[in-house]
């Protein structure tokens, strides 16, 4: 699995991100002939090779017209989805500000669409985000991972005032990652930049086995003195990962619910599923003074994760959602067609290294073949058998 490490020695942030992928890469013609297809006013990326600290690295800075409005989350989501961009683009980069958005509000205390994105700057923070995701499928990524993130120390100043490294957007964006300060002053991870690895990484540590293809260095603008203030990345196959192809990295949301109508939660799995969750299930528990309850737990990809949340809170009665990363290893599938005397049928049957292992009907087809042909299910099974055969 073709795997990118962020190595935030230095931190992190859009411009280095996108740096740092064309040092490993990406054309520069083709990302700013993708980024054009956002259909924004004129912008130009500056792309120089600079050295920082002695590390050869590429430095971007986006140059945009002069913008007296914020924008919110609800523009900028529109912005994306209404281009010509890949739908994975499109996908990952709403989703990062969706991430950044929700961290905007909770810290202010706003709803999530009325945060508008004065203190990371919105028309570059397009560019930046977009850019990256544009970059990583140049790359063909398909799993990302990060280092412990450096945030630096010291103050900074901000439109409501001066604030603590790291300042409380991006603090919550660092919740559950790790994350360390030193004697370097300055913030040295964005708020850009968490968003972008709070989004995509599913994993934080040493760097992991890889059959390395490319390094690139993005370089930050600060300068200092024998310290290299770039981001390093680093791409190749993953050998842990590489050999099960079918593995992939997925979420699960869960809550604890004793409050709430059986028909609610019931609405509420009907809603998930229509919504695209990957699955959805109920646990019975047992809570606090003895309370009998419900887990509920929803499966979904990491991308739509802030997606259910909203589902979570709007549905139910929770006051706090759980979020762990999975690992999902699943067989080859593919769905052929049988034909019966009583109607068509589809099969679906999966693939071990080539070989089918399983083979089931699709009993709402079944059903509706019995309904029609005033037949029971068992008949239409027994038909399907025959002609599999």
């Amino acid at each position: 699995m073709k795997t990118l490490y962020f190595d935030c020695f230095a931190g992190a942030s859009g411009n280095m991100v996108l740096g740092a992928l064309i040092a490993a890469g990406v054309d520069e013609g083709k990302l700013k002939a993708e980024l054009e297809k956002l259909n924004l006013p004129d912008f130009h990326l500056s792309v120089e090779k600079v050295n920082r600290s002695g590390i050869s690295s590429v430095h971007v800075h986006v140059k945009i017209p002069d913008e007296k409005n914020h924008r919110h989350l609800p523009e900028i989501e529109k912005i994306i989805d209404e281009s010509s961009l890949s739908d994975s683009v499109k996908e990952r980069s709403i989703a990062i500000f969706r991430k950044l958005a929700d961290a905007e509000a909770s810290v202010h205390g706003i709803e999530l669409s009325k945060v508008h994105f004065h203190e990371v700057g919105a028309f570059d923070a397009i560019i930046d985000v977009v850019g990256s995701c544009i970059g990583f499928e140049i790359l063909g990524v398909q799993r990302f991972v990060a280092s412990k993130i450096h945030v630096g120390s010291g103050f900074v100043d901000m439109a409501h005032g001066k604030f603590p490294v790291p300042p409380p957007a991006v603090a919550k964006l660092l919740e559950s990652i790790p994350f360390y300060s030193t004697e370097i002053e300055g913030e040295l991870i964005t708020p850009t930049g968490a968003a972008i690895i709070s989004t995509l990484c599913d994993s934080y540590g040493p760097i992991p086995e890889l059959k390395l293809e490319a390094i690139g260095y993005g370089a930050g603008s600060r300068t200092y003195d024998k310290f290299p203030n770039v981001l390093r990345i680093m791409i190749g196959e993953s050998a842990a990962v590489s050999e099960r192809s079918d593995a992939e990295t997925l979420t699960v949301l869960e809550t604890n619910i004793d409050d709430l109508s059986p028909q609610i939660l019931g609405h509420f799995m009907e809603r998930a599923l229509a919504e695209g969750a990957l699955d959805c299930w109920f646990t019975p528990i047992q809570m606090k003074k003895n309370r009998p309850a419900t887990l509920v737990s929803v499966l979904c990809h990491t991308a739509d994760e802030q997606r259910f949340l909203e589902l979570f809170y709007r549905e139910t009665s929770t006051i706090g959602v759980r979020v762990q990363r999975v690992e999902r290893h699943s067989l080859k599938r593919e769905v052929t067609t049988v034909e019966t005397e009583f109607g068509h049928v589809d099969i679906k049957r999966s693939y071990l290294n080539g070989e089918a292992v399983n083979s089931k009907p699709e009993f709402d087809d079944m059903k509706a073949a019995a309904a029609a042909s005033g037949v029971s299910v068992k008949a239409v099974s027994d038909a399907v058998a025959r002609n599999k055969a």
